[in-house]
């Protein structure tokens, strides 16, 4: 709704990862040159691990849109399930039937589709996300898909994508084979207040206008402070002060609005309240300047819809006031203009009549008036 105030032809903190507004940090860059060598000479396991919004999705979104010659490529976002399930979402994503079919016919179906195409010079590839969700032994089961192979070659490139707790299952004795599998290993790193800053300006250049809303040094640090340079949690905040800006009706985010959106979206109790040692900043500690104690992924993870979802509220509640207060305006200014109107016809009244109400209607409405009836 404020993108014509601030001359943008979209949002520039939308929550949706679009590889569009993809920013490289250096920990980005990074990951993203690691796992394009990866695809391109196709080796064998691939890890891509973070903080939740610190940007895998949109890194693995960009990845696909190269468009890699040849790959066929199966994708699974559901990992709450057992080990039947997940054989039957893999082949399912490739195509594959999938209904009355037992797990033993699965992994053969499986083993068949990836002969055909690797006799067609295809490169069948699997992206396993939120993979933190999956115990050891699917982990296992997964391993063992990677034993399918023809005599050249593994037949399956497969990537896990998961939250930091991945790497804490993996370090487990018993996916040590697993471990040894890994060729590549990355991990995003959350931005560095310099890094932050420059992806909040790219954002609004992708979006249209890089000065869109400017961002004093005081602000930013209470941005940083905050989201501790995870990019979601920057997107929320941003988004969040151009809507007071525009409010407002400026293009300035000061620091006092920074301080008044944080406390709305009660940030430091949402994202950053009780952590392991289950403590919780007292007041507005982290406001004044006190860092919170950052809470585990998935408590990140898990507060993380709840927030969205009270800044949507928000939103709704805030169009609702504009439009309400745009209504009020209007049925006052009707009630100025017919008061306005009354009182006119009964001053030239008076003053037509001699009355002694004539010397209050010079006052009410000037000298001209009352020369009028000479």
């Amino acid at each position: 709704m404020y993108e014509e105030f601030f001359k943008l032809r979209k949002k520039p903190f939308e929550l949706v990862p679009d590889p569009e507004f993809i920013y490289l940090s250096r920990s980005h860059k990074k990951a993203l040159t690691y796992l394009d060598y990866g695809i391109r000479e196709r080796v064998g396991f691939i890890l891509l691990t973070g903080e939740v919004g610190s940007g895998k999705t949109t890194i693995i979104r960009d990845l696909l849109n190269k468009r890699y010659d040849r790959v066929v490529l199966a994708k699974v976002f559901n990992t709450r399930v057992n080990s039947e399930q997940l054989l039957a979402m893999i082949n399912d994503d490739f195509g594959l039937g999938v209904a009355g079919k037992d797990k033993v016919a699965l992994i053969r179906d499986l083993n068949d589709f990836l002969l055909e195409q690797y006799a067609a010079g295809n490169h069948p590839m699997l992206i396993i996300d939120e993979a933190q969700n999956l115990a050891a032994d699917l982990l296992e089961e997964i391993r063992m898909l990677s034993n399918l192979e023809s005599s050249h070659g593994k037949l399956l490139q497969i990537v896990l994508v998961g939250q930091p707790e991945l790497r804490e299952t993996l370090a487990g004795p018993e996916l040590l084979q697993l471990r040894q599998r890994i060729s590549i290993n990355c991990h995003l790193k959350a931005l560095s207040l310099e890094e932050m800053s420059e992806y909040i300006v790219h954002r609004m250049t992708v979006a249209g206008n890089r000065e869109a809303l400017t961002f004093p040094g005081g602000t930013l640090d209470l941005i940083f402070q905050f989201s501790r340079g995870i990019p979601r949690l920057v997107n929320i905040i941003c988004d969040f002060l151009m809507l007071s800006a525009f409010a407002e009706e400026v293009s300035v985010a000061s620091l006092e609005m920074a301080r008044d959106v944080l406390g709305d979206l009660e940030f430091e109790q949402h994202f950053w309240g009780e952590g392991k040692t289950g403590t919780r900043p007292q007041g507005n500690a982290a406001l004044a300047g006190g860092a919170p104690e950052p809470g585990s992924a998935e408590r990140l993870s898990a507060t993380l819809n709840e927030v969205c979802a009270t800044l949507s509220l928000l939103r709704q509640d805030f169009n609702a006031h504009v439009a309400k207060g745009d209504a009020e305006v209007a049925e006052l200014g009707k009630s100025v203009a017919t008061l306005t109107a009354t009182l006119e016809r009964i001053s030239q009244q008076a003053l037509q009549e001699g009355s002694p109400e004539a010397g209050f209607a010079r006052r009410l409405f000037g000298a001209g008036l009352a020369g009028g009836s000479k």
